[in-house]
């Protein structure tokens, strides 16, 4: 089995005297494209914060690359490899789109490299390509989804972790964006996706878990859960 990248157990975070995360469990392995799907408000996004340093945890482990990381921030996680993509995509809106892009690349010092990431980031999103010097802020919501997971690229990640990136989208962006996702995890990149659109989620995966309510209620192989009854009824409208 491929090395387990990143690995959360029994995770609990609390807003005040709410638990909004109930010690969650899950890994994601070596190359692996893993969902977390549930309906709004299941904890997938609060999850995802916790792991990044960027919200405090109440209780449980978190490893990455089989080291402790609880507590520490999320500039040195980056640094690490664990890059997020966050929901509302948080794009800097008054920088360019290559501006934008080397903010991405701000804990590398190897800068001829870089310029050749964004260059293979141009690659995977010609529209980026085409409007280099356009301010972020003047782009449609799918552009700068794309803007904000090719920023995300430009750090190199070891696990990239997607927060809704489907949110909010028109149709036709969201299929370019799932198309991207899909292209991306084959380029080899390992991949924690955290979605609501829980078809598309688990048509990509190759594991899968089901949040409810603050707790990972079912788990499994992505397939046999889109398959799943359960699964169908809650989030797939059948």
């Amino acid at each position: 089995m491929a090395p387990t990248l990143l690995k959360v157990t029994g995770l609990r975070v609390a807003y005040g005297g709410i638990q909004a995360v109930k010690g969650v469990s899950f890994e994601v392995h070596q190359g692996e494209l893993v969902s977390l799907i549930g309906a709004n408000g299941a904890g997938k996004t609060t999850t995802l914060k916790a792991v990044t340093g960027i919200q405090p945890v109440a209780a449980g482990e978190i490893e990455f690359m089989g080291k402790p990381i609880k507590g520490q921030g999320a500039w040195d996680l980056v640094k690490q490899g664990l890059v997020m993509v966050p929901e509302g995509r948080g794009t800097f809106t008054r920088m360019t789109i290559v501006e934008n892009l080397q903010m991405g690349a701000f804990v590398r010092n190897d800068k001829p490299e870089i310029e050749a990431d964004i260059e293979k980031v141009f690659g995977i999103f010609p529209r980026l390509k085409e409007r280099a010097k356009q301010l972020a802020g003047t782009m449609s919501g799918g552009e700068q989804q794309m803007l904000a997971m090719g920023r995300a690229l430009m750090a190199r990640p070891k696990v990239l972790l997607m927060d809704e990136p489907s949110m909010g989208l028109s149709p036709i962006m969201v299929d370019k964006i799932f198309e991207v996702v899909a292209d991306i995890h084959k380029q080899g990149t390992t991949i924690l996706l955290v979605e609501q659109n829980a078809s598309r989620a688990l048509a990509l995966a190759d594991r899968g878990y089901v949040m409810e309510s603050g707790e990972v209620t079912m788990d499994g192989d992505a397939k046999v859960l889109l398959a799943d009854p359960r699964v169908r009824a809650a989030y797939l409208g059948e």
